[in-house]
């Protein structure tokens, strides 16, 4: 097999000296966190969208844990190559220690995650 990208200059089908491909099942045994073989962390379907992922009521990236903040791609908007859970959970980071504000974040966070975990 070859493969030609425009221009016979660039052809590198020769260079190509084994594939592997991998289907969902294998790669979660590799790694338990790709249910299925989902890259992206779970399905983008609209009830893992916008406030609902992972799961509704734990759309942010703060957690119960102090100072554990989700930035994965099972995260807040999703995966891809954006970055915006690990954006989310740094944010979320800096504002719990923000001079004037930070105590009044912590408070509401902290009563919101006792009404998700504790209700």
């Amino acid at each position: 097999m070859s493969y030609s990208f425009g221009s016979p200059k660039l052809a590198f089908g020769s260079r190509i000296i084994s594939r592997r491909v991998l289907g969902p099942l294998e790669l979660q045994s590799r790694n338990a966190n790709l249910i299925n073989g989902a890259l992206g962390g779970g399905t983008a379907s609209l009830h893992q969208q916008l406030i609902f992922r992972p799961v509704p009521g734990l759309g942010r990236a703060d957690t119960p844990i102090d100072r554990l903040y989700l930035a994965s791609s099972s995260a807040h908007p999703g995966g891809g190559v954006h970055g915006a859970p690990g954006a989310n959970a740094a944010r979320a980071a800096l504002a719990r220690w923000r001079p004037l504000l930070g105590s009044g974040y912590r408070a509401a966070i902290g009563i919101a995650h006792d009404r998700v975990y504790r209700s």
